[in-house]
């Protein structure tokens, strides 16, 4: 579940969706590519040119005809075709910036990078052969929401193709590529996923943030399979990770672009802070999971109650106040116990 922190007008939420490319600094184009039924509208691939090596593109989209069309569109437009596309820079594992690259691989021979940290996940794609959310199915059955879990099992959730989740041609580390004169500092942020990176372009003063750093909405945390034992511990460091890097124009993966990395950190660092109070009122004196808790709390920024979300959506709600609930514990504020496979929390005394 992803909660807006700051009000920005309607237009300009939708406008950034829209199709055709947005040339942010010379050589440097925001490109939105659709995404099938999916609540956040698009999501932005970036193209790099005039380097050496042909066009490099921050993440690669969704595997789906539209989307390479609106790509195709949008760099004709721009006066190249899909087949200057040499590398193909992925931020994270998900579907709507993977798997397109995948598939332009195997059309153009482009070379395809993922962070090293998904790995594991990918590895489990292999094992599980499965579209349905396993990781997050886990954490709702230790959340005490057993039926909820089978509800979204049984959800369609678009089929599973394993020809898409080939492995990227190179793993990444904590390094700095170099496209000619474009050197590109990859920077390790994990949370939303345990393999997430960000591409920071500190010569021009961009950084490419995937959906680490989002405008208008807070990532949904943890949501792989394998991932750690603490995702929003993780992506909280991360995000203060943010602060030590000089600041940047933000350049999302869903979203129109922003001025301030720094500025929206900030934002994001407070919303999960009184996230936290919120969670940890919700709980009060009595002993809850993560399900109960997650019922008391507003979502969104109209504060919908959870009995009138989707089952989906109940599914990232859930997770999230069982994210931020193991995050007090973590802190002390609050003490966790397991029974038959479910996690039931108390406030701590004392």
């Amino acid at each position: 579940m992803t909660i807006p922190t700051t009000r920005t007008p309607r237009f300009d939420r939708g406008r950034w969706a829209q199709g055709g490319p947005e040339t942010v600094r010379p050589g440097v184009h925001r490109i939105p590519l659709p995404l099938p039924e999916d609540g956040l509208r698009a999501v932005n691939v970036y193209a790099l040119e005039g380097l050496t090596e042909g066009l490099v593109l921050i993440d690669g989209g969704w595997s789906i005809p539209e989307s390479r069309k609106a790509l195709e569109d949008a760099l004709t437009e721009l006066g190249h075709d899909l087949g200057e596309i040499s590398h193909i820079l992925v931020t994270h594992i998900h579907r709507d910036h993977y798997t397109q690259a995948v598939e332009l691989r195997r059309l153009l021979g482009s070379r395809v990078y993922l962070g090293a940290g998904e790995r594991r996940g990918l590895e489990l794609l292999g094992e599980l052969r499965t579209d349905q959310p396993a990781g997050s199915l886990q954490t709702l059955r230790r959340a005490g929401a057993p039926d909820l879990a089978e509800r979204v099992a049984a959800l369609d959730h678009g089929g599973f193709d394993a020809g898409v989740w080939e492995a990227p041609d190179r793993w990444l580390q904590a390094e700095e590529l170099r496209f000619g004169d474009t050197r590109l500092t990859v920077v390790p942020t994990p949370g939303h996923t345990q393999g997430h990176v960000i591409y920071l372009d500190q010569a021009r003063g961009l950084l490419f943030s995937g959906d680490h750093v989002l405008p208008h909405i807070t990532p949904s945390i943890g949501f792989e399979l394998g991932g750690p034992a603490l995702p929003l511990g993780d992506y909280l460091d991360s995000l203060r990770l943010m602060t030590t890097l000089g600041d940047a124009r933000l350049l999302p993966a869903h979203g129109p672009v922003g001025d301030s990395v720094h500025t929206r950190v900030a934002e994001l660092l407070t919303h999960h802070d009184d996230r936290l109070a919120e969670t940890l009122a919700a709980l009060g004196g009595r002993t809850r999971t993560a399900y109960e808790v997650a019922g008391e709390l507003g979502w969104t920024r109209r504060k919908v109650p959870f009995t009138d979300l989707s089952a989906f959506n109940q599914m990232l709600a859930v997770n999230e106040t069982a994210a931020h609930l193991d995050v007090l514990a973590a802190r002390g504020h609050v003490r966790c116990t397991r029974t038959e496979g479910v996690n039931w929390y108390e406030a701590a005394t004392g």
